[in-house]
């Protein structure tokens, strides 16, 4: 795979030097792709179907716990504020892709849950999602995808043995 220097200037990675430590130029390498598989995505999904990153995220989550979620949990695993993800919830809720209703373990609280037409929507998002992904590391062996995955794994040990992220709660390991 053929790199062009004119477009990749920029990226994060373009930061490192030969004198940099092979750790900090593999976490410049890491950022990089990482945003600049984000940003694909991002481009894909607004084209595609008109929608944020943001809301795919958001629906992600509410996909993967059926009975739904606390807006507070939904803010905590989208690591965003409240108000972020009550201005999410109106707009996904007036497009009738979310419906909010009172907690029953809480009065307080809300908990927002896919409506059937959401979950479809969703669905159809989801599965070109995961094509894109898999175009991304098609020119990997499967192996090395599943090297790669092992390799990452360790690494996110680390940090959070290290005391740098903690899960969120109801994610996967």
């Amino acid at each position: 795979m053929s790199v062009d220097p004119a477009r990749d200037v920029l990226d994060a990675e373009s930061r490192a030097t030969g004198d940099d430590h092979d750790a900090l130029r593999v976490w410049l390498r890491l950022l990089a792709t990482t945003h600049g598989i984000e940003a694909l995505v991002r481009g894909r999904l607004q084209a595609r179907f008109g929608i944020t990153l943001a809301r795919f995220d958001y629906l992600a989550q509410l996909e993967r716990s059926p009975q739904g979620l606390r807006m507070r949990e939904l803010s905590e695993r989208l690591m965003v504020t409240g108000g972020n993800v009550t201005g999410l919830t109106d707009a996904l809720e007036a497009e009738g892709h979310v419906v909010r209703e009172a907690d029953p373990d809480d009065r307080r609280a809300f908990r927002v849950r896919l409506t059937p037409a959401g979950r479809r929507v969703f669905r159809a998002m989801a599965s070109e999602h995961e094509r894109w992904i898999v175009e991304i590391f098609a020119q990997m062996a499967p192996r090395d995808v599943a090297r790669l995955r092992d390799l990452l794994g360790q690494v996110k040990q680390q940090v959070r043995s290290i005391g740098g992220a903690r899960p969120i709660a109801g994610a996967r390991p």
